[in-house]
């Protein structure tokens, strides 16, 4: 994968603007991988992102492991953190997912279970910053 971009999100502002400059371009069939810490930003980043599709209310699928939304865009929101093996995902149905051209689909932790995750995909790799501010990585 290659470096894209690389950006600075001072405030959740900033994190909503990321979040709709991506809602503009991606389609159908699409997959975003985003990576990082613990409260570094990713589940915020989704709920921003999912907003811009009509989409009003969206959680860390955590414990469900997979939510879908459906607004302008049907949206499959997984969470890979406690996903303890690669038939764990199997059993939930993720190739159906993954293989769905009429979904986005966003995976959150996805750096857990990189070998199952599609090679055409854009990954966002989010850091903090001492400031307290965040860094993206924007992979693609």
């Amino acid at each position: 994968m290659r470096l894209l971009k690389t950006v600075v999100l001072n405030s959740e502002k900033d994190t909503g603007n990321l979040a709709r400059e991506y809602a503009a371009i991606l389609r159908n069939g699409d997959c975003v991988v985003l990576n990082g810490e613990l409260g570094v930003g990713k589940t915020f980043f989704v709920k921003r992102l999912v907003e811009c599709f009509g989409i009003a209310r969206s959680s860390s699928p955590s414990f469900a492991l997979v939510n879908v939304y459906e607004g302008d865009k049907i949206i499959n929101h997984f969470d890979f953190y406690r996903i303890k093996s690669d038939e764990e995902l199997f059993d939930i149905g993720y190739n159906e997912y993954i293989g769905d051209t009429d979904s986005i689909t966003l995976i959150e932790w996805g750096n857990l279970f990189p070998d199952v995750l599609p090679e055409k995909r854009i990954e966002m790799n989010f850091t903090f910053n001492p400031d307290l501010s965040r860094t993206v990585e924007i992979l693609g």
